[in-house]
Order: structure tokens, then C-alpha cells, then sequence
């Protein structure tokens, strides 16, 4: 029977364990004070005495126990409070029993001295055995707790204080399979060779770059809280000229006052909500496929974009160049890269996709080898009342990518797609579609490697639904919602960025890589718990109010088309959708239908909804998808 199969009887055990420990205690007693019945068998009044008093301490103590809920104690967290709580009860009870045999059953010897004897080698069993079942059940939760490299990180802390005594207790409890704790530093040398929580003092700030190699220190732990500044810059400086990573950390103590304790918790999130377990990643292909390459992003401003940049830079980019049209946001990702990654070669570039020879300038300028393509037009809306606006930046733009990309020898061309792509009801979903079949059609017949990436909504990006939630339960609601039963697939920003950093490492050519998205969310369930996290009540102190379908919105998107075939990969999270039959030739033929009412601003939004229909087969009006 293992741990957990134990534990599920523990409301039975333990109090059974501690009637033991009496029995035991007056076993004890009966050995080392008086000549019992343990002793002297033919003794029936001591055997009698005995035997009354085991009986009221296993009910005294049972109702003192329960009464002061000590069996509602967790054993593995218990601390030294909660063992002198146990023997303070110890000694209660024993003088209870005294005064029972006393005063209700008049016997003749009772003994108070004895009784509190017992009382106290009782409280003692009781404090024993409970640290033995801590220290077992500590030891067993770490057996299997290992770093990915399978080994304990060597740690070397630096200040001898509360703040290190701390630590290394949470270290020893909570991460015991992570760290081999080497020693602490402690520049008053009068404490060389004493111990802080069991860990040795073995050095000054002096000691820590021969220390630091002898003993191969993977990290530092600064934990020093009092300290000036000018000093704590000096031992940094030492720290920081070794090879371990250095943490600074703050203490326990500072940590649970209530004012850091309050200002270091955060409100329950959305992505609390999706329930998704954190993306495990391959970074060692991923980083084989960016390191010391020229990786270009569009649409770098982003929420994508942006997203993409930081991941990729994780990697080390030879160069790292940004495109974007719109100034406000590249300048924001340009400073922050800049600042997190000074060594690094980063390039901001003001450009327009739809401009050929601004891009042709750009692609013979920098020569990336990597092309990560996230400029879209996204909103369908906006779209849907400016159609001419989404053909012209997303096919056409993403056309322009194509070619140069085929042009200047790139590796890898990666196209940032949607579920929208799949059997479209708005323009902008449609036209994500078309520049899906653009890149199959063209990795047919170019030495590039052009490959998509599918998912759906990420939480937080730039017009998207929960900051729109947000800003409305701001300004006291109502809370909009197109219709009741409308459902998304939800995925954080990060998460998705990381997905299509490792679909690329499986890249061949041509595939529309498909991410599983979990599970659909219904948006008004989505609106019903930002209501409430933020504190009001659905009906009483805010309103849903459901405002009916946008033009070119479906309720319920997709992931797959009918006629593509899902196969999987190596990550349990990414799938590839079955190759279409598209040739660059059919692909022209199409695009010149566009081309020709492009050019005329006064082109009906239904004439390029028919083209749409030609070009893109499964493009259809969201009536007919949503049986309205």
C-alpha cells in the first residue's frame, strides 16, 4: 500500500496511533517509576489503577484532541508551534485524568506528579512519530523531483541571515530534488564554519569566484535584505562575473507582512480559466533552426509579432530585423528588445507589404534567411466594410512576401494564419485562405520552404474580445455579446508563439500546421466570468446584453476544412492538414480577377464577395453556415 492509499484512512489512523502512544506512555511510566502490574503481575490494585487510568487518558485525550482540531493538522507542514500546542495538551490532559481519578472516582493513590510524568513521555511519543511520518512523507514527494537535465543544480547562497535561514527551509521542503545548496558567504568572519539551517558558512565575498569554480555553482541566491547599496553593488559585481546565474532574492519575513503580501498577489485571470496545462517545447530544435540565422518578422508591432520577436531572440539570431507599418508599435518592440537583449543585432524597419520594391530593397539589404509573416489586416468586421483594404494588404502583401522570398533563396517562409481560413464566412477569413493556398502553391515550384500556421483567438491581443470585456465592466457595463451560444478556441499569446516556433522545426514544405486549440469557450461564458472576477454579480450589478451576429461572423469556428486530413507530429499539440492540389498557375488566374476590381475604388462589397466565392470554394455567407 503506497502513500495515498495510507493517506484516505488517516482520520483513523492517527487517533489510533496516538491511543498507542498512551498505552505506551503508561508502559513507560510503568517500567522506570513504579512496580506495576508490567512488573509485578500478582499486583491487582496497581493493575487496576493502571488500567483505569489508560482508559480516561485515551477518552481525555480524544475529546481535548478533537476539540482543538488536531486532527485537522496536514503532519507534513506542521512546524514547532504546532508540537509545543501538542505538548501543552499532553500535560492538560494528564492533570484532566488526575482530577477525574480524584475527585469522581476517589481512588485511593492517585498521583498528579505521575500523571503529568505520563503526560509529558506521552506528548513526547505523540511529537516523535509525527515527525518521522513528516520527514517520511517530505522524503517521498522529492524522490522523482528532478531538473530536465537530471540533475541537481549547485547553489551557493549569499548572506548568513533570517532571510537564508528561510529560504533553505523552503528549499528543503519544496525543492529538495532541484538544488545541492553548497554553502552560504558571509562576510562577518566570525561566523566561518557555523551552520545556517543546517548549511555551512564557508566564505567572504573574496571567496566566491574560487568557490564558484571549485565547486561548479550553477546559481547564486543574493539573499541579503539590509544592506547599502554600494555594497550589495560590489558583491553583485563578484557574482556576476562567474559563470552561475545570480537571483536576488527577497525574504520570507518581507515577503508575508501584509502590505508585500497583499502587493504580490494578482487577480484571478482569464488564462486562470482555461484550465491548459502549460506547452512543453523541444527548444534544442528550435534553437538549431534560429541560431546564428537572420530571421525576419512582419507585422513585428504586434501582439503576434511582438510575441514572436521576444521568443525568437531566446535563440539568438544572428540578425533580427523588424517590418512593420504601423511606427507606434515597432518603436515600442525595438526599445524593449534593445534593452533586454544589448548585445544583439536588431533592426527596425518602417515598411509596407504591399509595396514590391520597398520590400525588393529590404530582402537584398538584410538577406534573412527566415521569415516569419504575422502582418494581417484581422479585424472581420473592418473588413467586411472594407474588403478592397484586406485583398490588397493580406493577399496581395502576403504575395509580395512570396515572391521575394522565392527570389532571395530564403530557407523557410512561415505564413501566421487562422482559423478563420477554414470554410470562411467574412472577408478577412477568406482572404487568409487565398494566401494559405498562395504559399502551397508556390512551395511547389521554389527551393523556399513555405509552411502555415493555423490557430484561433489568443487572449489579450490587440482587439480581441477580453479587453473589449474589460473596458466595458470599467465603465459599468453593459457587457456586449453578438450571440448566447457563439463560441471561440481561446489560447494565450505566448503559448501560440511557441507552438509556431516549434511546427516549424517539423517544416518540410507546404504544410498548413494545425494547433490544438483545447477545448471551444462560449463567449457568453467568458463575459459571465470577467463579470464576476471583477467582483459583480451577473442580473444585479451588470448585464450581458446580446447585440446580434456581425456581418461575416459564424458561431462556431473550425480548425480543419472537410476535405483536408489531419496528421500528427511529434508534439501532441500540433497536427498538419493534408497538402491541396493548388498550382502557382491556378493561383494567378485568380489573383488577376482581383487585380482588375482593386483598382476601382467604387467596386460594390458584392461583386467582391462573388470574385471571393470563385477564388476561395468554400468561402460561403454566414447564413448559410449558421442556418439563420
Amino acid at each position: 500500500m503506497n502513500v495515498d492509499n495510507i493517506a484516505k484512512f488517516r482520520n483513523y489512523l492517527l487517533p489510533l496511533a496516538d491511543c498507542l502512544s498512551i498505552i505506551l506512555g503508561y508502559y513507560f511510566i510503568s517500567v522506570l517509576i513504579t512496580d506495576s502490574f508490567l512488573m509485578n503481575p500478582t499486583s491487582d490494585v496497581t493493575k487496576m489503577e493502571i488500567l483505569t487510568g489508560i482508559v480516561l487518558s485515551i477518552i481525555v485525550y480524544q475529546i481535548v484532541f478533537r476539540l482543538t482540531k488536531r486532527y485537522s493538522n496536514i503532519i507534513r507542514y506542521e512546524n514547532n508551534q504546532d508540537y509545543i500546542v501538542y505538548f501543552i495538551l499532553s500535560i492538560v490532559s494528564a492533570l484532566i485524568v488526575s482530577i477525574i481519578e480524584e475527585v469522581i472516582l476517589k481512588m485511593k493513590n492517585p498521583s498528579i506528579l505521575q500523571n503529568l510524568i505520563i503526560g509529558s513521555i506521552i506528548g513526547i511519543i505523540l511529537i516523535t512519530y509525527r515527525l518521522i511520518i513528516k520527514y517520511y512523507l517530505l522524503n517521498n514527494a522529492h524522490k522523482d523531483m528532478k531538473t530536465p537535465e537530471g540533475h541537481k543544480k549547485n547553489l551557493l547562497i549569499i548572506g548568513g541571515g533570517y532571510s537564508a535561514n528561510d529560504i533553505i527551509k523552503t528549499l528543503n521542503s519544496s525543492l529538495k530534488g532541484k538544488y545541492e545548496i553548497i554553502g552560504i558567504i558571509d562576510d562577518n568572519n566570525k561566523r566561518r564554519g557555523y551552520s545556517v539551517a543546517g548549511v555551512r558558512i564557508i566564505g567572504n565575498r573574496n571567496d566566491i569566484a574560487k568557490i564558484c569554480e571549485r565547486e561548479n555553482i550553477d546559481e547564486i541566491f543574493f539573499t541579503i535584505v539590509n544592506i547599502d547599496n554600494k555594497n550589495k553593488k560590489e558583491i553583485l559585481e563578484i557574482c556576476n562575473k562567474t559563470s552561475a546565474k545570480v537571483k536576488v532574492l527577497p525574504s520570507l519575513r518581507e515577503i508575508i507582512t501584509e502590505e508585500n503580501l497583499y502587493s504580490s498577489l494578482r487577480d484571478v485571470s482569464i488564462e486562470d480559466l482555461l484550465g491548459r496545462d502549460p506547452v512543453e517545447l523541444d527548444n534544442h530544435n528550435i534553437k538549431n533552426l534560429i541560431n546564428k540565422h537572420v530571421v525576419l518578422v512582419t507585422g513585428a508591432g504586434g501582439s503576434i509579432g511582438s510575441e514572436l520577436c521576444r521568443q525568437i531572440m531566446l535563440h539568438n539570431p544572428k540578425q533580427l530585423v523588424l517590418l512593420d507599418n504601423y511606427e507606434n508599435g515597432l518603436y515600442d518592440i525595438e526599445v524593449e528588445l534593445k534593452s533586454t537583449h544589448p548585445n544583439n543585432d536588431i533592426k527596425a524597419v518602417v515598411a509596407n507589404i504591399r509595396e514590391k520594391d520597398r520590400l525588393d530593397a529590404i530582402f537584398e539589404q538584410y538577406s534573412p534567411e527566415i521569415v516569419f509573416h504575422a502582418a494581417a489586416h484581422k479585424h472581420v468586421p473592418l473588413m467586411e466594410n472594407n474588403p478592397t483594404e484586406a485583398i490588397k494588404n493580406n493577399v496581395f502583401g502576403t504575395y509580395n512576401l512570396v515572391n521575394c522570398s522565392d527570389k532571395y533563396n530564403i530557407k523557410r517562409f512561415i505564413l501566421i494564419s487562422t482559423d478563420k481560413a477554414v470554410n470562411p464566412t467574412n472577408i478577412m477569413g477568406a482572404s487568409k485562405r487565398l494566401c494559405e493556398m498562395i504559399i502551397q502553391a508556390k512551395d511547389k515550384e521554389s527551393s523556399t520552404e513555405f509552411v502555415a500556421v493555423r490557430f484561433g483567438n489568443v487572449l489579450g491581443s490587440n482587439g480581441s474580445v477580453v479587453p473589449l470585456f474589460k473596458r466595458q465592466i470599467a465603465h459599468g457595463g453593459p457587457v456586449t455579446v453578438t450571440h448566447k451560444e457563439i463560441t471561440r478556441f481561446f489560447m494565450t499569446i505566448p503559448e501560440a508563439v511557441a507552438l509556431v516556433l516549434q511546427a516549424i522545426t517539423y517544416a518540410e514544405g507546404g504544410e498548413i500546421f494545425v494547433l490544438d486549440m483545447g477545448e471551444p469557450v462560449k463567449i457568453y461564458d467568458l463575459a459571465k466570468s470577467l463579470i464576476e472576477l471583477s467582483g459583480y454579480t451577473l442580473g444585479e450589478d451588470m448585464e450581458i446584453e446580446i447585440t446580434g451576429m456581425r456581418p461575416g461572423e459564424k458561431l462556431y469556428e473550425e480548425l480543419l476544412m472537410n476535405e483536408e486530413n489531419l496528421e500528427s507530429t511529434k508534439h501532441d499539440k500540433i497536427f498538419i492538414t493534408e497538402s491541396m492540389d493548388f498550382t502557382m498557375d491556378d493561383i494567378e488566374e485568380k489573383l488577376d480577377m482581383f487585380r482588375d476590381i482593386i483598382k476601382d475604388e467604387n467596386t460594390s462589397k458584392e461583386e467582391i464577395k462573388e470574385t471571393m466565392k470563385k477564388c476561395v470554394p468554400t468561402y460561403k455567407e454566414p447564413e448559410e453556415v449558421n442556418g439563420e
